[in-house]
């Protein structure tokens, strides 16, 4: 074996490949055909892409099938605290042995191709999940989805969440290009469920040349929520009432339900799972998800949110408006340089009251004289406080906050990693 520590084996990944995102299935795909021949898995793949909701779709939909009492396996990314959370099976993440071994198993079948990180995680999750032997494994796509890694494998459900501006970069300008990409996952005469109303039609022209069939959102299947505590799914075939609202935080967690609650439906129907309303039910209730609306109780209440986006703040501003707090919202904002800031804080200007920005490391970081410069175009300098690192700005802010106040760390993954670690080391 090449290395003896999931470290060690992370920190040579993050170099071993020429970019650090590098989209296309011809390297990957080789690598997997000498590791195990053939890309038709065996246990059902449900592939979720989109640009917001996948997180939170993955998650509900595999606390259901744990309820059920199958064998679930997920695939997400990025990680919060540990990489061990990208592969998990029962929700509960692989351990550095397992992960390391079957790092090795490719090393060794990859020889002179050369991976990137996230190909590398990739291949890892379905070689754990077959030795493992899974029911069902939910793969979240990294980005786009026709050149994903992910997108190597073929699903015999294809989830798509809703769709908005993000990785511009790479995807497209429009909604339009980009419903085109996440459409790649769609396979031939295989079910789409689109949890959007009006999703892009270029994902509905894709799945009509392959012959696959749509379930949309407010046109096969619908919801209504029902007082404080429950809803309603209903599809042309079914009707379920008084369900548990999912326990995930905001009234647009209803359209990542209804998607997840219709891909349900599907697995019963064409793949004879065996599901109750009762597990349905008990499945949202007990979710978990860290860092989307994550609040931490206290005299100043704490809310961890990984929006990097204009939709993810669009529903963010609804939920600080749903939820006000006695005194000021105090934001701590870091993002990554391939993100729109001016978006993020058009929709969120008027529900912060002050702005603590900090700069993220690393090649990909905005650094915080670029974002607060940013903020300034809007918002009046004495609302903004600069500092270089997230910790920092973390903790000027708690210093500065009074009884009543809330703080809200938001706008990477990275931004919230770094506050909840330092929160971890002084538990």
């Amino acid at each position: 074996m090449r290395f003896k520590t999931l470290p060690e084996w992370l920190q040579w990944q993050e170099e071993l490949h020429f970019t650090k995102v590098d989209p296309g299935l011809a390297r990957i795909g080789q690598v997997w055909k000498r590791l195990a021949g053939s890309s038709n898995l065996p246990f059902t793949v449900v592939t979720v892409a989109g640009t917001n909701g996948k997180g939170s779709s993955v998650a509900m939909l595999a606390s259901i099938l744990y309820e059920a009492g199958y064998k679930v396996g997920t695939y997400t990314s990025p990680h919060l605290l540990e990489y061990n959370e990208r592969i998990c099976i029962n929700n509960i993440p692989c351990d550095d042995e397992l992960i390391c071994h079957s790092f090795d198993r490719i090393d060794t079948a990859r020889d002179e191709i050369s991976l990137t990180y996230f190909e590398f995680a990739t291949l890892a999750a379905v070689d754990i999940f077959c030795e493992q032997k899974i029911d069902i494994a939910i793969l979240e796509v990294g980005m786009g989805g026709r050149l994903d890694a992910t997108n190597l494998f073929d699903c015999d459900i294809a989830l798509i969440t809703p769709i908005s501006l993000d990785h511009t970069t790479w995807l497209g300008t429009d909604c339009e290009q980009i419903g085109a990409e996440k459409a790649g996952i769609i396979r031939k005469k295989m079910p789409v469920v689109c949890s959007q109303s009006s999703p892009p039609q270029s994902i509905l022209n894709y799945a009509k040349s392959l012959q696959a069939p749509v379930y949309q959102s407010g046109k096969d299947f619908e919801f209504v929520a029902e007082g404080d505590h429950q809803w309603q799914w209903k599809s042309h075939n079914n009707k379920l009432n008084n369900l548990a609202l999912p326990a995930l935080v905001g009234s647009y967690q209803l359209q990542n339900s209804a998607a997840v609650l219709q891909v349900v439906e599907l697995l019963i129907d064409r793949h004879k799972y065996t599901i109750s309303k009762a597990q349905i039910s008990s499945g949202l209730q007990f979710v978990k998800l860290a860092g989307r609306f994550q609040q931490i109780a206290g005299d100043v209440e704490q809310i961890f949110d990984v929006t990097h986006n204009q939709q993810g703040a669009q529903n963010l501003a609804k939920l600080l408006t749903e939820m006000p707090c006695e005194g000021r919202t105090i934001a701590v904002l870091a993002m990554l340089k391939d993100k729109d800031p001016r978006a993020v804080i058009k929709e969120l200007q008027t529900s912060i009251d002050n702005w603590y920005v900090a700069g993220l490391e690393g090649s990909r970081g905005m650094t915080s004289e670029a974002l607060a410069s940013v903020l300034a175009e809007t918002i009046p300098q004495s609302n903004i406080i600069q500092k270089e690192q997230v910790i920092e700005a973390y903790k000027t802010a708690l210093k500065d906050a009074v009884t009543g106040d809330r703080i809200l760390v938001l706008g990477s993954f990275l931004t919230v990693e770094a506050v909840m670690k330092l929160r971890l080391r002084s538990l």
